[in-house]
């Protein structure tokens, strides 16, 4: 199993910058992708941003231009610029890793809030 421990989030004001970030433990053989995903309430959960394990990026249009996600390992990070209010949700990490010879499994962390108010 994987665990995702997030970190970082709270509360800005419009226009200001934030960071998350979240470390993947415990055991598996590697982590293929992992990045994040938003949801508020009554909402699906949506893409954020994305990062494969070769470099590759992925990000929803609203963020395009304004949000940088990158990799260190088994640690994905989230630089949040130019906040809007409409990015105030919950947001996830989210990975899959091989977990077996065989298996890849998704898994999810617990959610860090983010608020953008003034």
């Amino acid at each position: 199993q994987v665990q995702l421990a997030e970190s970082g989030g709270g509360l800005v004001q419009p226009g200001e910058s934030l960071r998350v970030s979240c470390l993947a433990s415990g055991r598996f053989y590697s982590i293929y992708d992992m990045g994040w995903y938003r949801q508020a309430p009554g909402k699906e959960r949506d893409l954020v941003a994305r990062i494969e394990s070769g470099g590759s990026t992925t990000y929803a249009n609203s963020v395009m231009g304004r949000f940088g996600v990158s990799r260190n390992n088994n640690m994905v990070l989230l630089k949040m610029n130019s906040l809007k209010p409409d990015d105030t949700d919950v947001y996830y990490c989210h990975a899959r890793a091989l977990v077996s010879s065989t298996s890849i499994s998704t898994f999810w962390g617990q959610g860090i809030q983010v608020t953008v108010s003034s």
